[in-house]
């Protein structure tokens, strides 16, 4: 998962790019980066490994002038960790062209073989965002012109469209030209346009999220939609045009449950009120399986889980309260890259606040459970800070496959639920009972945000992918994500 923004504006656009960046952190801890392009058609960039707040220092600010450009914060997926991996990425020809990519394609081997033998482009990584970037640059210089037009963007992303599978929101900046951004034809992954009144001529943004649009003053004009492209000039005009064959919004759901902020709305959903609706859910489950529970407390894992454990609190009628104290500066165990550190993290992010906890029969409320590691950690703190019983609700359903499209999710063998019974995933976390969101129940508190939705892209539940796959992609995908063999990786880079 990764966080990407685009803004077209009259003014240096460096200062507000890096503002959004912060308020994208949550997608991506790797790396950061940012390509602006100045009057002169002069590119400025900056990025390397690290948060934003470190990538981006004072004296590279100041050498970041143009009135637009692109930011990306990079969470690892599909290729390696390493500065050669951070984004914007960028080609010279044609034009020179400066990509960030939130997504991960599914073809991308055979992609890449495709861009060396048939087409002589050297690819410098085994990144999918630099094949991606690849594809796009050969179906626009096809194009032949000098001076494209926004129709000669819009029949190059026609021609991407076409040859790549999995998903992909893409925002890039054409040197000299302006800043373009499009969907796959499922929408799987999400992007937002908005528009501000510049002093001359309207101003334009286009982000993962549009949670971060008030705060630069810009209002949200729609979400963009999947298969849809749309080109703002340097001038600030916009352009915009469908340009897949059998487009169908499928998002991912998992947006919802974790990724994305509360304060944001996706494909016209407030996460938020989603995240609500999974508590009410929720609550109704435990009313109907254990009608005669006996919990005193209902306590969140911050954050993402804040929401659904008040709405179940109150719907339950039972006390509400906060007992971790979390560490704002350290990153997201999920996206942490491999489970040693993951294990350490738990105990540095999350300080226990024991009056909460001591002889009470405790209700701790997360979004999901993945590898198991940070709940048992969690559920042993609770124990020993002294709680007579400790029970566990996951306001997602069992994850039992891998994500393709964007989120690292581990081996399957390395899930909890992957090959374990209800009663064993209890027995495994050390949870005295646990409770799981059915995937009806999450599907039904999405999508009342936009009934127009038919289907959500929910395959880490159900193992049903939307895409076309290839013969060895889900094998070789399993190996690359094995702890074992991204310590490996981390090793070698590290030398």
């Amino acid at each position: 998962m990764c966080g990407i923004v685009g803004i077209v504006a009259e003014k240096n656009v460096a200062s507000e790019i890096y503002d959004s960046l912060l308020m994208l952190q949550h997608r991506g801890q790797d790396a950061a980066g940012m390509v602006v392009c100045d009057p002169n058609d002069n590119l400025n960039s900056r990025k390397s490994m690290g948060y934003v707040r470190d990538v981006f220092r004072q004296n590279h600010m100041d050498k970041l002038e143009g009135n637009y450009g692109i930011g990306h914060v990079r969470y690892p997926t599909a290729g390696g960790a390493g500065k050669e991996f951070a984004q914007p990425m960028y080609v010279n020809s044609p034009y020179g062209i400066s990509l960030a990519h939130n997504g991960n394609l599914t073809n991308s081997k055979e992609l890449a073989v495709q861009l060396f033998h048939a087409e002589m482009r050297h690819l410098n990584t085994d990144s999918d965002s630099e094949v991606l970037l690849n594809i796009f640059a050969h179906e626009l210089g096809k194009q032949r012109e000098i001076y494209p037009k926004p129709e000669h963007m819009f029949k190059a992303v026609s021609k991407t469209h076409r040859r790549c599978d999995g998903a992909y929101a893409v925002i890039a900046v054409i040197t000299g030209h302006g800043v373009l951004a499009f969907r796959d034809n499922n929408g799987i992954r999400p992007l937002s346009l908005g528009i501000r009144k510049g002093k001359n001529r309207d101003e334009y943004i286009v982000a993962s999220e549009d949670a971060l649009f008030s705060s630069q003053g810009f209002s949200k004009l729609r979400d963009i939609d999947p298969g849809e492209a749309v080109f703002i000039d340097k001038n600030g005009v916009l352009s915009s045009q469908q340009c897949a064959d059998n487009p169908q919004l499928r998002p991912c759901i998992f947006e919802q449950v974790y990724f994305a902020r509360p304060d944001s709305k996706i494909d016209q959903i407030s996460v938020h009120k989603s995240r609500m609706r999974m508590g009410s859910k929720l609550a109704a489950n435990i009313l109907q399986q254990r009608p005669d529970h006996d919990i005193d407390v209902v306590i969140p894992i911050p954050d993402s889980s804040t929401t659904a454990a008040l709405q179940l609190a109150a719907d339950l009628g039972i006390q509400y309260r906060e007992g971790f104290v979390k560490n704002r500066y350290i990153g997201r165990t999920f996206i942490m890259p491999y489970q040693e550190e993951r294990k350490k993290s738990v105990r540095r992010k999350l300080n226990i606040l024991e009056l909460e906890f001591k002889g009470k029969n405790v209700l701790l409320v997360d979004d999901s459970i993945v590898r198991g590691t940070t709940s048992s950690k969690i559920i042993e703190m609770a124990k020993e800070a002294g709680a007579k019983n400790v029970y566990f609700a996951s306001a997602a359903p069992e994850i039992k496959y891998q994500n393709l499209y964007g989120i690292d999710m581990p081996a399957t063998k390395e899930l909890v639920a992957a090959n374990k019974s209800h009663d064993e995933i209890a027995n495994a976390i050390g949870a005295d009972w646990l409770i799981y969101q059915s995937l009806d129940d999450l599907i039904e508190s999405v999508k009342e945000g936009n009934p127009s939705i038919e289907e959500f892209e929910t395959s880490i539940f159900t193992g049903h992918y939307i895409t076309p796959l290839g013969e060895t992609y889900l094998s070789d995908l399993e190996t690359s994500r094995q702890d074992q063999v991204k310590q490996i990786r981390e090793v070698n880079i590290a030398n």
